[in-house]
């Protein structure tokens, strides 16, 4: 059964309130992105039944920094809290970027903190009696997405890159429509310089073999970042009048299958630093230094994108 798709809410400010479009429904996802303040003593996400004062609550999802920190999940209901369930773990450090994934199951919702599954919460009331998500606290937010069922399990046609061709990801005509398809292209304004920071939100799609991000320049590649789930791995190269470079295959693999990612890739003097939910993965040292002239974005491969900042 397909539902409409809902638009992401994109760097909301907080406090936020907004609708959740046709409400909720088994196996759909509502994906946040952003930051936790540094500082900061608590922030919550509520999933709730309407935006009035007193509002009944069906998932009070509420991250606390005292002492060592811990997550309280609860529900509110006719005025009156629930009793509290508490898990004494801190998935979000302060200062630090976050991607919380609440997944709608039928008798509860699953919770997934940077990709990595943290805690599930059954149902209190009906889920399809919710309506508005709200954020609150010392949290800022990249974006709020819907995943409804079809789109969350649809994969897309597997990408298997051949060095000997030409590279590229067979791309349409750019710039890329806003809704992110896949492949997408856009252009990085001003090119690459040191302290610029591209950010990629986005799903892995539950059979996924590769993904393939691409720093482009008129006559190459100069970051071809292609984690490779077929091979446990994430490699790292360059390309230069259709020439592949030397490979680098050392680390780990910091993407899973069927769950959302955040990646931040700085650019700095003499390297790339490359972030993955908030922790550095990988380094790769500049084999192409006019930075100016990589101006393009490329995505490819057996994912979804939600958010792109280039």
């Amino acid at each position: 059964m397909a539902f409409y798709q809902q638009p992401p809410f994109y760097n909301p400010r907080i406090p936020f309130s907004g609708q959740i479009q046709g409400g909720l429904q088994n196996g759909k996802s509502i994906i946040l992105s952003g930051r936790v303040l540094p500082g900061a003593n608590r922030f919550h996400v509520n999933l709730q039944c309407g935006s009035h004062s007193g509002a009944n609550i069906a998932l009070h999802f509420n991250p606390r920094y005292e002492s060592t920190g811990y997550v309280v999940l609860n529900s509110f209901q006719n005025m009156n809290w629930g009793s509290e369930e508490r898990k004494h773990e801190s998935p979000f450090p302060q200062g630090q970027t976050f991607t919380l994934q609440i997944l709608v199951e039928q008798d509860e919702y699953k919770i997934s903190t940077n990709g990595r599954h943290f805690m599930d919460y059954r149902h209190r009331f009906p889920y399809s009696n919710v309506d508005i998500i709200s954020v609150d606290g010392m949290v800022e937010l990249n974006s709020i997405v819907f995943q409804n069922p079809a789109a969350y399990t649809a994969p897309q046609a597997a990408f298997q890159p051949q060095y000997a061709a030409p590279p590229g990801c067979g791309f349409p005509a750019y710039p890329a429509a806003p809704n992110y398809t896949i492949p997408y292209k856009t252009v990085i304004n001003g090119g690459l310089h040191h302290g610029k920071n591209i950010v990629i939100h986005g799903v892995i799609n539950p059979n996924a073999n590769r993904i393939i991000f691409n720093l482009r320049h008129r006559s190459g590649i100069a970051l071809h970042y292609n984690p490779r789930f077929d091979e446990s791995v994430v490699v790292r190269n360059s390309n230069q009048m259709e020439q592949w470079g030397a490979e680098e295959r050392f680390g780990d693999l910091p993407f899973q299958k069927g769950q959302p990612f955040q990646v931040t890739i700085s650019c700095e003097p003499h390297h790339y630093n490359v972030f993955v939910n908030g922790k550095q993965a990988h380094t790769y040292k500049h084999r192409y230094t006019n930075l100016t002239d990589i101006d393009i974005l490329e995505i490819c491969g057996d994912l979804q994108l939600t958010f792109v900042q280039a």
